[in-house]
């Protein structure tokens, strides 16, 4: 479902600058450093939402750095009001980039990432669109890239074709998921989990959640889709897209 447009949302961008992150100009060799946090692990979150996930962890660990992304202009702003409202504190610890995946490389270095959570992303059920689904073995590589060595990656959904086709996708690349649960919140793997918004709403209906978490070989860095490396090729590529 599409969010309806927010009103004044420039001005209430505005207002919340001090968690808000753009970045130009070559990738980051330490994201932590724009947040005065040097040398500190650097979590990332690909599609955010309205917030409450990122803003939970950077509350939960304030020794570590955390971006969360999120393609839609209308959620940043309301993640951004629920980050600067005092419901979890100061957060000096987090920042909001109004971006997709596809930026990934032109923000984040190569092996600067400790983890990266995919939360209930977009199937993209539509005949001809796997290759836009966040797990799609494209992304995965991308993803080992970005991942220092012993890195994670920890995905959760609540549909079922999709958490398939990611185990599948993992495995055709050769990675062993450590984690893999069909119903995270009857799992050992449940304690400390932090649900985001729409976790909270399918799961109280009794929609089970699944989960599962990759680590980074060592020394395992994929080849990258040119896509993601040539303006052109992505450009191609969009017109272009196949099963």
């Amino acid at each position: 479902m599409r969010m309806r447009k927010k009103k004044n949302s420039q001005s209430r961008l505005e207002v919340c600058e001090r968690v808000l992150f753009t970045h130009e100009g070559e990738p980051m060799g330490d994201p932590a450093s724009v947040m005065g946090m040097a040398g500190a692990p650097i979590y990332l979150e690909i599609g955010a939402g309205k917030g409450r996930f990122a803003c939970a962890m950077a509350q939960r660990h304030s020794d570590k750095a955390y971006f969360a992304m999120e393609r839609v202009g209308d959620c940043v702003v309301l993640a951004a009001e629920r980050a600067t409202s005092g419901e979890f504190g100061e957060l000096s610890n987090l920042r909001f980039m109004i971006k997709n995946a596809d930026d990934l490389l032109s923000i984040f270095g190569r092996g600067t990432v400790d983890g990266i959570f995919l939360n209930f992303s977009d199937p993209w059920s539509k005949k001809g669109y796997a290759k836009r689904r966040l797990t799609h073995r494209r992304y995965l590589a991308l993803y080992m890239n970005l991942l220092r060595d012993g890195g994670t990656l920890q995905f959760k959904t609540d549909n079922v074709g999709l958490f398939d086709f990611s185990l599948e996708e993992s495995r055709a690349m050769g990675l062993v998921p450590e984690i893999v649960t069909r119903d995270l919140h009857a799992s050992e793997w449940n304690e400390g989990n932090i649900m985001t918004e729409y976790e909270e709403n399918f799961s109280s209906q009794g929609v089970k959640i699944n989960m599962l978490s990759l680590r980074k070989p060592e020394g395992f860095n994929p080849e990258i889709a040119p896509e993601f490396l040539d303006r052109k090729a992505y450009l191609k590529f969009r017109e272009k897209e196949v099963l």
